[in-house]
């Protein structure tokens, strides 16, 4: 609840018939279910990123599709107090590695608005690269927003393997 102001520009708008998760335990338990179904199924993964007992952030892979594609995408939030630390581009690096080296995706992609200057210095500390805008890509807090798509495929993790391990493991 500290972080609304912070994380809200960002997010889906929540159906004005689907009770807060933030707000209401029903609501976070079904959350929590709907993350272990998705990840039972292989379609989306979720880690909660710590320093010590204390939640800080989240660092997902939705939408994991096999078939001709074998990719997904790579969504995140961080507490406004631990942002600019460098901790959402380690978790995105590790998150990398478990993508291309356990479940044997080929292509990972990361989709940023344009105007959300912390999310792209995440993207541009790691390296990734921009694929260009895709038009009215998401609806974000009530507004169909463009996105910068970012793009890694394994082949260029493994040819940077070892410069990720040495700057982000």
């Amino acid at each position: 609840m500290r972080n609304g102001d912070w994380l809200t520009k960002w997010e889906p708008t929540r159906l004005p018939t689907h009770a807060d998760p933030v707000r209401d335990r029903d609501a976070f338990t079904a959350r929590c279910a709907q993350r272990d179904r998705e990840r039972q199924s292989g379609s989306g993964y979720s880690f909660g990123m710590f320093i010590g007992p204390t939640l800080v952030g989240e660092v997902n892979l939705n939408n994991v599709a096999r078939g001709s594609l074998q990719g997904g995408s790579i969504g995140y939030w961080i507490d406004q107090k631990f942002a600019g630390q460098g901790l959402t581009a380690e978790a995105v690096v590790v998150l990398l590695r478990y993508a291309f080296t356990e479940l044997r995706l080929h292509r990972i992609e990361i989709c940023i608005i344009p105007r959300n200057k912390n999310s792209h210095r995440v993207v541009e500390k790691i390296g990734l690269r921009s694929e260009g805008i895709a038009i009215s890509f998401l609806e974000i807090n009530g507004v169909w927003e463009d996105h910068v798509r970012y793009e890694i495929t394994v082949d260029e993790w493994q040819a940077r393997r070892q410069e990720f391990s040495e700057r982000f493991l």
